[in-house]
């Protein structure tokens, strides 16, 4: 039986600083330039989750549209959505919030609560030039 992708789309904002505790000061700033600011700086994220596995044939679906996108927002968006990355949410404590790592953090946080395998790809877009992708393969 071939095999459907779906892929929902959610969008949040929220503020962040690119800092390593293992760099210096100065290590930082090169680094990180702007993105290194002491008082952080924002984005209009958009986040984009993507399942695959076999069509029901009872239902013709591989997921209910709303119960993945009620996934989402429970496991990922609501949670950071106006928040601080950095501060403020308590599964991203310790981890510098660079797109690669927020990447894996959303898979950590969905993975659990979708079947074994479905979940495919998580897809941040932190601005319309920066994009990161996280695939099973």
């Amino acid at each position: 039986m071939p095999v459907c992708y779906i892929t929902r789309v959610e969008d949040f904002c929220a503020s962040h600083r690119l800092h390593s505790p293992h760099l210096s000061d100065d290590e930082n700033r090169a680094l990180y330039g702007k993105c290194n600011n002491a008082n952080g700086h924002g984005h209009n994220y958009k986040l984009l989750v993507t399942v695959r596995g076999e069509v029901d044939p009872k239902t013709g679906m591989l997921i209910e549209l709303n119960q993945l996108a009620g996934l989402i927002r429970d496991a990922v968006t609501e949670r950071v959505d106006h928040y601080n990355l950095n501060l403020d949410v308590d599964f991203l404590q310790g981890v510098i919030p660079t797109a690669e790592n927020l990447c894996q953090a959303f898979w950590d946080q969905l993975e659990s609560r979708l079947p074994v395998g479905e979940l495919w790809e998580i897809r941040l877009e932190e601005t319309g030039r920066n994009i990161v992708s996280l695939r099973r393969e």
